[in-house]
């Protein structure tokens, strides 16, 4: 048998790379593997180091529908911006009875909402997460740090320059999403809080102007005109009405009586 007999089809090589990396993998990284390997084993290797992105994109999905067709147990995902093998979800009661002896090991529900926190505000301080929680979470933030699903990404610019807080790969791997902004409802939630902001400088432009309204007023009231009639005592009289005045036959004015 010839040695391009037993040479394996892209999906393959594809498919143990996946097998044996601990991270997900990218296209890029894929075809850096085949181009060093072809560099460095040259002849009939030369052919896999040729390979592009669009030619691994197109082995991976066919490599899919294999899986996916045979009900292997496992299927190719896409998690933290690259791919992965994973088992099929109806596999996971054995699985687990199998690596972890029938344990259960969950976040509890306080560290799923610091986690959740984060996750939606990231970078986000301590100070923040407590505002939003109301209770301390210092033990809750070293224990995500320990587990890996966060890290520390920097400083703010408030004072005392607290640590801010984001989610990591591992955060990604763990529930399954491609990207941060694969979270669920994460679109409105910052459309929401841009509506806040909106409203906010609203409420404080209405504010501003409001303090500005009764310096207007007294302005006006000072510089008021008087009116015209400003000069005639209030108390003086009206005049008396006239009296009817009637023309008799040969157009004399006599007042009104007998």
């Amino acid at each position: 048998m010839s040695d391009v007999n037993v040479l394996p089809e892209l999906k393959q090589i594809i498919g143990a790379m996946l097998f044996v990396s601990k991270q997900p993998l990218t296209l890029a990284a894929m075809r850096r593997t085949l181009a060093q390997v072809a560099e460095k084993e040259g002849g009939i290797y030369r052919d896999f180091g040729k390979a592009t992105e669009p030619m691994l994109a197109a082995a991976l999905e066919e490599l899919k529908v294999e899986m996916d067709t045979r009900k292997l147990g496992f299927h190719v995902a896409e998690v933290a911006n690259g791919f992965k093998l994973e088992n099929d979800v109806n596999c996971g009661p054995w699985l687990r009875q199998l690596l972890e002896k029938g344990r259960t090991a969950h976040l509890s529900r306080p560290a799923l909402e610091t986690l959740a926190i984060i996750a939606y505000r990231q970078p986000a301080t301590r100070t923040e997460i407590e505002a939003v929680r109301g209770v301390a979470v210092d033990s809750l933030i070293h224990n995500l740090l320990e587990l890996q699903l966060i890290k520390v990404v920097g400083r703010s610019e408030l004072p005392g320059k607290p640590w801010q807080y984001g989610t990591t790969q591992a955060f990604l791997e763990h529930f399954g999403l491609r990207a941060i902004d694969d979270l669920p409802g994460v679109e409105e939630l910052r459309r929401m809080e841009a509506e806040q902001i909106k409203r906010r400088e609203a409420a404080q432009a209405e504010a501003a102007l409001a303090e500005d309204e009764p310096a207007q007023i007294e302005t006006d009231e000072q510089g008021a005109p008087e009116p015209e009639d400003a000069g005639i005592p209030l108390d003086t009289p009206p005049p008396p009405p006239e009296e009817e005045v009637e023309d008799d036959a040969d157009g004399a004015k006599q007042r009104g009586g007998p």
